[in-house]
């Protein structure tokens, strides 16, 4: 991996849904991302929401030109949903449609592997095989993951595992066994997804909110780099301010970031505990509101801040 120098900023295109952004490194989080790299193992990301756990990951793949691919975990998913995908409901479909024809035919266009469709650990090992089987797949169920420019499969990947903390136990340490092996044995097709050997393996970036313990083994296995926000308030303040400067530049004001930030800390410290706390996120999102909401007046984006900072800051319920 290129090295990642502290304090540099990066400038992140839209890809998919990922909207425009910039991402600034923190003095750690180059090392972090070599060391896993290095070590062979995911990096998991620790820290409570809006920290920019996810941001990193995509920053660690456009700072390399390696591809993106990411997946949003939930309390259903399962290893084999990261490995591919079977559309039964599409099958079914088409079975209904060819009642009538011809038994050959039938037998052909229901084939199982016609309904298989990669899924991002597939992209990530083997991406010849992956878009082989997505172009013969009658029904793919994702797109083809959008490219960095001049990219080949030899550069390599970064794959985010968003919010690993929502699954069942089962996950973590199935996703171990697949990683550590480089393969995954594949339903229909009587195969395996093996690593190409032109290909290093991908780097796996893993995030948590801690709203559930993970498997002690688990962390055992994966390098871990918290993200949190700093403890003491005139830290926090300058670490605000310096992202907000990096974000929204001439948009807006010292006074303006300054003073966003001011408000975040005392709707911060208001907070019972258990509740959701505004941080990172919600500050930038303010900034975000304000400035496209009254550019280049500074008088009326201090209006605006303590109007809008009960949407954005204030999200404890009452």
């Amino acid at each position: 991996m290129n090295p990642i120098y502290p304090e540099t900023s990066l400038h992140l295109p839209k890809l998919g849904s990922w909207p425009e952004s910039t991402h600034l490194f923190e003095d750690q989080h180059g090392y972090a991302l070599m060391a896993a790299e290095a070590a062979g193992r995911p990096l998991l990301l620790r820290g409570e929401p809006g920290t920019g756990k996810s941001q990193l990951a995509r920053a660690a793949a456009v700072a390399t030109g390696r591809l993106f691919l990411s997946v949003v975990v939930n309390a259903r998913t399962e290893c084999e949903d990261l490995q591919w995908k079977f559309d039964a409901i599409a099958r079914l479909g088409e079975a209904q449609i060819m009642a009538s024809v011809p038994d050959s035919e039938r037998l052909n266009r229901l084939e199982p592997a016609r309904f298989l469709s990669p899924g991002p650990l597939w992209w990530a090992l083997n991406w010849h095989s992956a878009k082989a089987q997505f172009n013969f797949c009658s029904n793919p169920s994702d797109a083809i993951p959008e490219q960095p420019e001049n990219w080949q499969p030899g550069k390599g990947s970064v794959l985010l595992i968003d919010e690993i903390d929502k699954a069942d136990t089962d996950l973590p340490n199935s996703l171990l066994e697949t990683l550590g092996n480089g393969d995954f044995k594949l339903p229909y097709l009587g195969r395996s997804v093996c690593r190409e050997s032109t290909v290093p393996p991908p780097l796996v970036i893993i995030t948590t909110n801690e709203e559930r313990e993970l498997p002690a083994a688990f962390v055992r296995r994966c390098l871990v780099l918290p993200l949190t926000l700093p403890d003491n308030k005139d830290d926090l303040l300058e670490f605000l301010c310096k992202r907000g400067k990096v974000h929204f530049g001439t948009k807006c004001s010292p006074e303006v970031r300054q003073r966003a930030a001011e408000l975040l800390l005392e709707d911060r410290s208001a907070v019972e505990a258990g509740q959701p706390r505004p941080g990172q996120a919600e500050y930038l999102d303010l900034l975000r509101a304000i400035t496209n909401m009254a550019k280049g007046s500074e008088d009326k984006q201090l209006e605006l801040l303590a109007t809008l900072r009960r949407f954005v800051y204030r999200k404890a319920s009452a």
